[in-house]
């Protein structure tokens, strides 16, 4: 190769001496007669091309056009280059490459073709004698069993790298089929799906069909997706890189091609639902899927062979990339099949399924999409399904008090989720709509105002109890205000909340000293959460931004009605009803949603879940009426616990990883108390956040970088 490579530097300084464009049309056309001399001469047809000169003959012609080009200006077309063209060369290539005459001659006609048009600055496409012959070798691209993978991949994208420079070529390069052909009934019936059971589920008549401008299925995006499933990871990077260059074309007629005239969005959507039929629904590992890290798609080079998890996730990422990039009448395209081929086709059966672990493993796939998602366009159609597929939301809040631990945590992850996400229908549906009519008030106390003396008889009332301690109630326990640099203005209190004070030391009241085991261990109280609650409250208010959430309390509807708090809420607050006698791990997940929702910024949040005060209607609860509740029945289960501050010590220990041992009894009933007194300090920091600080409030001690370690630390934010 050494010596060829000489040898073509010395033709080319000889050229250069001499008349230039005379030397190297001669030296052009004899490497070309050299090569069609080879079918005259030889009768040999089994030796491979390898074997032969061919691939010398045609690297010079190719290092002549270029040099060729080089010399010349960009509008300027050589004579090698006029000769190309003239004697339809490249045809004649094709032609040679779908005979494979010799063996090998296709590898050889994709590397000129590539090397042609990415080496060369010209438009070529929008030539006849080009994109015909190119045409015809796309047609050869994909096809099963074939070996020249990697030069059809190259090929390609070549391809797509000339459409993105010149985007009124990319019709040429798909071959549009005869837009006259095209009549308003066929506009009116969607392309057929790409898989035989979405063809059964939206039948496309005949008639259609035959006049439907969809391309055909050997062309550019076939070729392009059938490569997305090679074995050789090298190939199936490219061939996706292929891909992103055609999507993200600019908008208009070229978005518009691809979306209403290509079966790109089904081909893409069927791809994600032949994925998700290999994964094994009854067998999938729900707590490996719920911290499932994001897998990027381009990260697909580095092994050859995935597993078939991995795939799924990385062509996720990669729809999730292509729909962020690509003009908005593609991503529409793109996500409404993606919501018909996957959501409503695969996992929507799954997701009602009545075998136990099928609805695990579904439930838990459907929450690591949901994390993983960002692109807006398939957020929506994601939204769009969870809540308009009937039964679907229900069934799915109601698995959040199902009668295995593993469903309903994997159902509360799935809410946690849909709560950290940027759209507004989610809180919408489920919480705020049955929040409007603010029917939980009492009769005649929606517009009352609470003034100081009222708020500090109740929090004394509160206090009073024996259950209480007086120490929480003093001022001094609140930390100082965060810096103005890192905390947003907190919204005023709405109208009826007592102050600051009275709202954080009623949460912190609400835990009896005789379970209080957190100073037992010289833990820090509420103060140690503001930080993780400041973050918390900072991200909902990002969140909130745009959703034009009104500053006050909207006025009650003054209409008798029983008060629903939501399927959301209410399995929410039954849940939390029985706090003390769920797994540890499924409390950390209930009081993480909760926390959500009371740090978003609305004002019937605010009143409903961090108002101790509001008078409630007869059989309305609120999260603080809950956690009285709870705080009671607790008070009577621990007379039956021996040295309960001994073994609530040695149980925050063994939560803490101090020490091992779990062989305790009540061991359910010590690690729910411990939950719910590090939740009420959680309530109280996030209402000292996101309500207005007296100035004359003094710094709490202790509230500093070194603050002690939180017991609930496995938590995410």
């Amino acid at each position: 190769m050494e010596a060829f490579g000489k040898l073509t530097s010395m033709l080319l300084n000889a050229l250069e001496t001499r008349e230039p464009t005379a030397d190297l049309l001669d030296s052009f056309v004899d490497n070309w007669k050299s090569v069609t001399n080879y079918y005259i001469e030889t009768t040999d047809d089994s030796r491979p091309v390898g074997q032969t000169d061919i691939p010398w003959r045609l690297r010079q012609m190719l290092d002549i056009l270029v040099y060729e080009e080089k010399q010349q200006a960009v509008e300027d077309m050589g004579p090698c280059l006029e000769y190309l063209l003239q004697h339809k060369l490249l045809e004649t290539l094709s032609t040679l490459a779908k005979a494979q005459y010799p063996p090998g001659m296709l590898q050889q006609v994709l590397i000129f073709f590539w090397k042609l048009l990415s080496q060369m600055q010209k438009p070529l496409l929008q030539l006849v004698n080009v994109y015909r012959p190119v045409q015809k070798l796309i047609r050869l691209c994909g096809l099963p069993g074939s070996l020249t993978q990697k030069e059809e991949a190259q090929f390609l994208f070549a391809v797509c790298s000339a459409v993105r420079k010149d985007l009124e070529v990319l019709g040429y390069v798909l071959e549009p089929p005869d837009q006259q052909l095209r009549t308003p009934a066929s506009n009116q019936n969607p392309a057929p799906p790409l898989l035989p059971q979405l063809a059964e589920s939206n039948p496309v008549p005949p008639a259609a069909r035959r006049s439907s401008p969809v391309f055909p299925e050997n062309g550019l995006i076939w070729a392009l997706m059938k490569l997305t499933s090679s074995q050789r990871a090298s190939v199936r990077l490219k061939a996706r890189q292929s891909l992103l260059l055609l999507s993200g074309l600019p908008g208009g007629p070229s978005a518009e091609l691809l979306s209403a005239d290509t079966q790109l969005a089904e081909l893409l959507a069927g791809r994600l639902q032949e994925l998700h039929a290999l994964l094994p629904a009854d067998t999938l590992d729900a707590a490996a899927l719920q911290s499932w890290p994001h897998t990027p798609w381009s990260a697909d080079d580095k092994s050859e062979c995935a597993d078939d998890l991995r795939s799924f996730f990385m062509w996720l990422d990669f729809l999730d990339q292509l729909t962020s990039e690509a003009p908005q009448v593609l991503a529409v395209k793109v996500a409404r099949c993606f919501h018909r081929a996957w959501l409503l086709s695969s996992l929507h059966p799954q997701l009602i399924h009545t075998c136990e672990q099928v609805v695990l493993g579904s439930t838990a796939v459907l929450c690591a999409v949901v994390r993983l998602l960002t692109s807006s366009s398939l957020l929506d159609q994601l939204v769009h399904f969870l809540l308009k597929t009937p039964p679907l939301m229900p069934l799915l809040l109601q698995r959040c008090d199902h009668i295995s631990d593993q469903i309903s945590m994997t159902s509360l992850c799935l809410v946690e989720e849909l709560l950290q996400k940027p759209h507004r229908d989610i809180l919408d549906a489920l919480v705020l709509s049955f929040l409007q009519s603010r029917s939980y008030l009492s009769a005649g106390q929606e517009d009352r105002a609470v003034d100081g003396s009222e708020s500090g008889e109740d929090s004394q009332d509160l206090e009073d109890d024996p259950f209480f301690s007086d120490t929480l109630s003093d001022p001094q326990l609140l930390p100082p205000p965060l810096p103005d640099s890192c905390s947003a203005p907190p919204p005023s209190p709405p109208a009826g909340l007592g102050s600051t004070a009275d709202i954080v030391n009623s949460f912190l009241c609400l835990v009896p000293v005789q379970v209080r085991s957190s100073q037992l261990l010289q833990e820090g109280g509420y103060e140690s959460y503001v930080h993780d609650a400041h973050t918390w409250v900072t991200q909902c208010q990002t969140l909130s931004l745009s959703w034009d959430w009104p500053q006050a309390l909207p006025c009650p509807s003054g209409e008798e009605a029983h008060f629903f708090e939501g399927p959301l809420l209410k399995v929410l607050f039954d849940r939390l009803g029985r706090i003390l006698e769920q797994p540890y791990e499924l409390n950390l997940q209930l009081t993480a949603v909760l926390s959500r929702l009371a740090a978003y910024g609305h004002p019937l949040l605010h009143e409903y879940l961090l108002d101790p005060y509001i008078p409630l209607s007869p059989c309305s609860r609120s999260l603080f009426s809950v956690l009285i509740r709870v705080m009671g029945e607790m008070m009577q289960r621990i007379q039956q616990i021996p040295d309960l501050p001994d073994r609530l010590l040695n149980t925050r220990r063994d939560l803490l990883g101090m020490s091992h041992n779990n062989g305790q009894e009540h061991l359910t009933l010590l690690k729910g108390i411990i939950v719910l007194e590090e939740f009420c300090k959680e309530l109280a920091a996030i209402a000292f956040v996101k309500l207005p600080v007296e100035k004359d409030l003094p710094a709490s001690p202790g509230c500093g970088s070194d603050r002690p370690q939180r017991m609930i630390s496995s938590r995410r934010i």
